[in-house]
């Protein structure tokens, strides 16, 4: 049975290069991360431009309101750090504190919690393509972000092995 390696598929994304004109990991990386980022940003237009991103429901506004609260919390607990399209990991040390206490990525938490009840709500094609587009952009931009994480600050693995990524007890 093989396993899925996302490092391995990293590399071999670029194999067909030859040698010298091969991407180094961390660029590929960061050139991956920016087009997760426009993936989501775009995933999130669409919902936008389609209307299909807000709802009158309270079953929709709750977690929405939840996963912006989430967000403002995570945002301001990581401080004056400037925000990236690329995934880079900043100066000023590993954050563990506020939300990061009980999950390590409650930004990327938050928006997908946003989306989550938007394509639900408004289940078609469309909001199930932006959907996911959404969510495969932010676990893209997880896993890479992880990977750099660990190079830049070596006590992540320590604060990943008791953290989890998303949602306590499950991921």
């Amino acid at each position: 049975m093989n396993h899925f390696c996302f490092k391995s598929f990293l590399l071999e994304l670029f194999d067909f290069l030859p040698g010298s004109a091969r991407l180094p990991y961390a660029a590929m990386g960061k050139a991956l991360s920016v087009l997760g980022y426009l993936a989501m940003v775009g995933g999130l237009l669409g919902l936008i431009f389609s209307r299909r991103l807000l709802s009158p429901s309270p079953l929709v506004l709750a977690p929405q309101v939840a996963a912006l609260s989430l967000m403002l919390w995570a945002r301001f607990t990581f401080g004056r750090r400037s925000f990236h399209a690329a995934a880079n990991p900043t100066e000023g040390g590993l954050v563990t504190t506020g939300p990061y206490r009980f999950i390590r990525h409650p930004i990327y938490t938050a928006v997908c919690l946003f989306v989550l009840p938007a394509v639900v709500a408004h289940w078609s094609v469309l909001s199930v393509v932006c959907g996911m587009l959404v969510l495969g952009a932010a676990f893209l931009r997880i896993f890479l972000e992880e990977k750099m994480l660990v190079v830049r600050y070596p006590e992540y693995r320590q604060y990943a092995a008791r953290t989890p990524r998303m949602l306590p007890l499950i991921f």
